[in-house]
């Protein structure tokens, strides 16, 4: 599974471990050779001296030793060998009692047995004296090295995070932006801008050809909408019957509905957020209102009760076109997936609900529903799924957030939070 640490943190450990497996395997190698040395100046020192006292035995003299030196054999009573030495090995040999410990030599001459046991206090003290150094060098090693793993780390990851920086600034996008790749050497990290340039100019004329279409094909149809809309102004003040009128009436509302589409879809091609938010900006009551005397007639020709509640007021001000959008594509969706009871369209202080007691949608699309061409198991009519999916966008450019829950006993609530993050939970 691959590791989830910053990427300095893992210069930062890898360096330090390096440093603790080396430096670790150095002061165990020293602490070896250390010890098997002293075994064997220990071990030539002491043969040296056993076969001085055995000259000084064999000429009738006492055994000359220092203070720290005791000499054992099987020959004498007086140099009877202590229980505690009596079992070692010919050679050399280190025996501990307790807080002491001793060298000792064995040598055996026959059926004769000659020991030399030293302290080794001293030499203790100093192999002890060694080891400190060793732990100490080695503790420092390691603290040098995670200091000078975070220091090239951080120059490392310097020219990494600079990038990274440059690569979210939305000014990225932009078509004039400069390409990133002449900032940096001719490495890894400049081949990496090398393709963060690629990747966002595919990405800029992505975009570019988006706005232009949306903006030539909105731009164009105007011009017949314009021309749908007069007809029907004239038509409807020319003696028609009352059939007729109505039909001229649902045209009208058509034409209206699709110059309200063609300004959403300028809006969203060639504004920003916070310029979209400020073009044409009005109430929530305001277009709640409108909607409500939009949606009304159709409301009351199918049956249903619609109803336009409030919880709160906010007094924020909004993009008309993207917010009448919103709110319009919801009750229509209630409206087209409610056969009968009622539709509900409540403001809240932070947004509204469109509430219906119509067929709901069930947990398993709840949130599916909002992609593009998904209509859900209990599809109507010739739609092709992109009227939630416009909502959607919308509440994402304009930094709203928008969810879906289901109503007892049946039906759906769709709730929209104005001025929210996307990502706030519902």
């Amino acid at each position: 599974m691959p590791s989830k640490q910053p990427f300095a943190r893992r210069i930062v450990i890898a360096f330090t471990l390096m440093t603790l497996i080396v430096s670790g395997l150095f002061s165990l190698g020293i602490v070896g050779i250390v010890h098997s040395i002293e075994e064997h100046l220990v071990s030539e020192e002491l043969d040296r001296e056993l076969n001085t006292i055995l000259q000084d035995i064999g000429q009738g003299l006492r055994p000359r030793l220092d203070s720290s030196t005791q000499f054992f054999a099987t020959t004498a009573p007086e140099f009877a060998i202590p229980l505690q030495f009596s079992k070692t090995q010919p050679g050399f040999t280190e025996v501990v009692n307790g807080d002491e410990a001793f060298y000792v030599y064995t040598r055996n001459v026959g059926n004769e047995r000659y020991l030399l046991v030293q302290e080794q206090h001293e030499f203790e003290a100093r192999e002890q004296a060694l080891f400190n150094v060793v732990l100490a060098g080695f503790l420092l090693t390691i603290a040098g090295a995670w200091l000078l793993g975070r220091m090239m780390a951080q120059k490392v990851m310097a020219p990494v995070s600079r990038l990274a920086q440059q690569v979210q600034h939305r000014d990225q996008l932009h078509s004039s932006a400069p390409a990133l790749a002449p900032e940096y050497a001719d490495d890894e990290i400049g081949h990496l801008a090398s393709a963060f340039d690629s990747t966002l100019g595919q990405l800029r004329r992505s975009l570019e050809r988006e706005q232009l279409f949306t903006s030539d094909v909105s731009h164009e149809l105007r011009t017949p909408l314009m021309i749908i809309g007069t007809s029907c102004e004239l038509l409807d003040a020319a003696p028609l019957g009352a059939r007729e009128k109505e039909q001229v009436a649902r045209i009208a509302c058509a034409a209206a509905e699709m110059r309200d589409l063609v300004q959403t879809f300028l809006t969203l091609a060639r504004s920003q957020p916070e310029e979209a938010s400020l073009a044409g900006a009005t109430t929530l009551a305001s277009v709640a209102a409108e909607q409500y005397r939009r949606w009304g007639p159709a409301m009351a020709e199918k049956g249903l009760g619609f109803e336009l509640l409030e919880e709160g007021t906010d007094a924020q001000r909004y993009n008309h076109t993207l917010l009448s959008t919103v709110m319009s594509n919801l009750l229509r969706n209630a409206l087209h997936y409610t056969d009968a009871g009622w539709v509900h369209l409540t403001l809240e202080p932070d947004g509204f609900r469109v509430e219906d007691s119509g067929m709901g949608i069930p947990s398993g699309q709840q949130e599916r529903i909002f992609e593009p061409f998904v209509r859900g198991e209990r599809a109507r009519g010739e739609g092709l799924g992109l009227g939630l999916s416009l909502v959607k966008r919308i509440c994402t450019h304009q930094g709203w957030s928008i969810g879906v829950s289901d109503l007892a006993p049946g039906g759906s609530c769709f709730r929209v939070v104005l001025g929210q993050s996307p990502n706030q939970q519902l």
